[in-house]
């Protein structure tokens, strides 16, 4: 006869593979049923878009396999990362995590990973929001092919503006909101009404992730979202050469003053790949890496230069849709995956350590 105690015995023996830790100390094993020779369980993830699932489903099965009397096992998933209950004020907005993604300078393609990591996410089975923050050059509704914003509706009496969906995306954008020849000359004041706005009057749901693209860089915008709501990490876009790098340096050093973890550092436009397979550095070779190092946080990935992601940004598909398996596609899937990964630890260690204290306090 298979137990509850045997079967989580063998459980204990499976790691979370970012973790380190098994999936019983963890918490992570919920509503465990036994009938005869099959169990089934569910294992709540910190995100549905958690990139080693298929490793701890391997894993389980493995284990519990070996259990005397086991003939079939039944893993499904969960989702358990509490909102965070640090929203400010009477925001409407849903979010389990918030990743802002920053660059010192412009024209470094900052926007480009930030569509690209929010399909890629959505593409993972999470629920993602992408809000084009960058006021004065609105484009992410251009990259990701929505031309306008779905009527608006009522929520509980109140008016509230719709995000369009697109490639699996929620996204709000000024975009939408202004002509494309239209100028903004605001001040700050009205930068942070309109961020304010972009959170507590778009009906966004309940989101996993809300993806930021901040404008370049260091200014009343990023003040003013950081007052708004707090931020799971932030991400760094830069180019190879040293006059990027220089620039990026202060969008990190922002994110560190503003008490907002720093979750790695891109590379974009790395290199261009050859017809013989050699790579031409057009711009100089890891200086991302060298940013990384020196700021002592991670390096998440170099983008290769192709032409197809800025046909894909100028057409409304981004190339991990219209060219996943492409080494610049591929590469921008893996940033993706990373984040989700880094973002769980981040969770799961909250977590854990909160769940110490509590029994500490007891």
């Amino acid at each position: 006869m298979v137990t509850k105690e045997a079967v989580m015995k063998a459980l204990s023996t499976v790691n979370e593979p970012e973790l380190h830790k098994d999936l019983v100390a963890l918490n992570m094993v919920r509503d465990l049923e036994i009938n005869g020779g099959a169990v089934s369980f569910t294992v709540m993830l910190t995100t549905p878009a958690c990139p080693l699932k298929n490793v701890m489903e391997r894993d389980c099965r493995a284990a519990l396999m070996k259990v005397p009397g086991v003939e079939s096992v039944s893993v499904k998933w969960g989702s358990s990362v509490p909102v965070d209950n640090r929203i400010l004020g009477q925001l409407s907005l849903t979010v389990k995590n918030t990743i802002a993604v920053a660059s010192g300078k412009g024209g470094v393609g900052k926007s480009t990973v930030a569509v690209n990591v929010a399909v890629a996410l959505a593409q993972m089975g999470a629920a993602v929001g992408l809000m084009d923050a960058d006021i004065y050059g609105p484009n992410a509704n251009i990259m990701l092919g929505a031309r306008r914003m779905p009527p608006p509706t009522n929520v509980n009496g109140e008016p509230k503006m719709v995000p369009a969906l697109a490639h699996g995306v929620k996204l709000m954008s000024m975009g939408f909101l202004v002509k494309p020849e239209q100028a903004l000359v605001w001040r700050g004041p009205m930068l942070h009404s309109a961020i304010r706005q972009f959170l507590s009057d778009v009906e966004w749901g309940n989101l996993d992730y809300l993806i930021v693209d901040l404008p370049p860089g260091t200014g009343d915008v990023q003040l003013s979202l950081t007052q708004a709501v707090p931020l799971s990490g932030g991400l760094i876009v830069t180019l190879p050469q040293e006059v990027s790098l220089a620039d990026a340096l202060r969008g990190l050093t922002m994110f560190k003053q503003l008490d907002v973890p720093v979750l790695g550092v891109i590379e974009n436009m790395s290199y261009l790949p050859m017809p013989d397979g050699t790579h031409m550095d057009l711009f100089g070779r890891g200086g991302g890496r060298k940013l990384a190092e020196q700021a002592g946080v991670p390096f998440i990935g170099e983008v290769p230069i192709d032409p197809k992601v800025r046909v894909g940004g100028d057409t409304g598909v981004p190339i991990v849709v219209s060219d996943p398996e492409s080494a610049a596609g591929q590469a921008l899937i893996a940033i993706a995956q990373d984040v989700a990964a880094k973002v769980s630890v981040q969770t799961l260690s909250r977590q854990q350590s909160n769940l110490i204290q509590i029994q500490m306090v007891d």
